[in-house]
């Protein structure tokens, strides 16, 4: 049985890759010498550019050095990881194609194709578009927000599934918050077998901590009008006893 989803308020792709490259903590390289795994070691300017700080004697280095300018050389890959332990945790990859140049000791990344990987498929991004856009402003806060919200409040995380349609909640054994951004958090619902995504879409989009606390006291009370959903309601009474 399929999930009904919202995507209705989403980030656009753009902004969803600016996302992953803000929150991501690693960064793996593949290039002529082989793949390498980079963890902090690499920043992101304003417009989306990668530098990346390497050791001297690094190989990417010399392959910077050599390679033809503007030859695309090497692509860098982010996985953007679910804070909250659930099946599938890998909720997207970005991957970007390009050639290092070195700037001021270290490697300045340049993009030549952008490509988006989430459980709805691939997309291509464009670059000027990739430029301009802007990281979601919960991105880095994120995986604390999510981690708190299971942890702590279980129960919240539960009366939300009273604003779930009812099929998408058949044969649930567990329900976690996958993703939150500005426009709506996401709950993932596992079953015995497979799992699927549901999204809250806020009524407007939340551009700060404070708005993000409003929106979800919303959703909130919206679900404690709602009836409690079967499903959960005889799940609780045969785990009783």
């Amino acid at each position: 049985m399929g999930d009904r989803h919202t995507w209705t308020a989403a980030p656009a792709a753009a902004e969803r890759a600016r996302s992953v490259l803000a929150a991501a903590w690693s960064c793996a390289v593949t290039a002529e010498g082989g793949r390498e795994e980079f963890v902090g070691a690499h920043s992101v300017t304003e417009d989306g550019r990668v530098i990346l700080c390497v050791p001297e004697d690094s190989t990417l280095v010399a392959a910077a050095i050599c390679a033809p300018r503007g030859e695309p050389s090497a692509v860098l890959e982010f996985a953007d990881v679910a804070p909250v332990p659930v099946r599938n945790r890998i909720r997207a990859r970005l991957w970007i194609a390009g050639w290092f140049a070195p700037k001021d000791g270290d490697l300045e990344f340049k993009a030549t194709r952008i490509v988006l990987r989430e459980p709805s498929g691939a997309v291509v991004v464009d670059l000027d578009e990739f430029a301009a856009a802007a990281p979601d402003p919960l991105a880095t806060a994120e995986s604390r927000l999510l981690t708190h919200l299971a942890d702590a409040h279980p129960d919240a995380v539960e009366r939300l599934t009273r604003l779930v349609p009812h099929d998408s909640l058949h044969g649930a054994v567990r329900v976690q918050p996958l993703a939150v951004d500005r426009h709506g958090l996401t709950l993932r619902i596992e079953r015995a077998r497979g799992n699927g995504d549901v999204r809250l879409t806020f009524h407007k989009p939340a551009d700060d901590m404070a708005q993000l606390t409003e929106r979800m006291h919303i959703l909130l009370s919206q679900a404690s009008a709602a009836s409690c959903p079967r499903t959960l309601q005889r799940q609780r009474t045969d785990g009783d006893g």
